[in-house]
C-alpha cells in the first residue's frame, strides 16, 4: 500500500534514483495505491546529467511493493522494497531498461511495454 509521502526506489534506467508519492491517481478521495495504479510523485534523488531533475513533478506506475499481492490463483506475492516506473502521459516507460522483478497484473492493465522490457515477471 503506498499513501502520499511514501519513498519509492525507480526500477527503471530513466535517470531518477528515489521518488516521493504526492498523489494516489483515480477516486478525489482514494487513499492507497496498489500495483499497477498510477501515481503523482516528486523526484528525491536523481543521476546526475540525466533529462530528469531534482525536485521535478512526474508521473509514475507502481511495479512492487512490501504488502502482499494475492493473485487469481491463490498464490501471494510481497517485494522487498516499494518500485515504481516512471512514465509519460501516454504509460509509456521513460527509461529503456527495467531493473528486478515485475508482477504479472501489469500485463492486464496494459503495460505492455514495462512488462517486455521487464527480466522476470511474477
Amino acid at each position: 500500500m503506498i499513501q502520499p509521502q511514501t519513498h519509492l526506489n525507480v526500477a527503471d534506467n530513466s535517470g531518477a534514483r528515489e521518488l516521493m508519492c504526492i498523489r494516489v491517481i483515480g477516486a478525489s478521495n482514494r487513499r492507497y495505491a496498489h500495483i499497477g495504479d498510477v501515481i503523482v510523485v516528486v523526484i528525491k534523488e536523481a543521476v546526475p546529467n540525466t533529462p530528469l531533475e531534482r525536485s521535478e513533478v512526474i508521473r509514475a506506475v507502481i511495479v512492487r511493493t512490501c504488502k502482499e499481492l494475492k493473485s487469481d490463483n491463490g498464490m501471494r506475492i510481497r517485494y522487498d522494497d516499494n518500485a515504481a516506473v516512471v512514465i509519460d502521459q501516454e504509460g509509456n516507460p521513460k527509461g529503456t531498461r527495467i531493473f528486478g522483478t515485475i508482477a504479472r497484473e501489469l500485463r492486464q492493465l496494459n503495460f505492455t511495454k514495462i512488462v517486455s522490457l521487464a527480466p522476470e515477471v511474477l
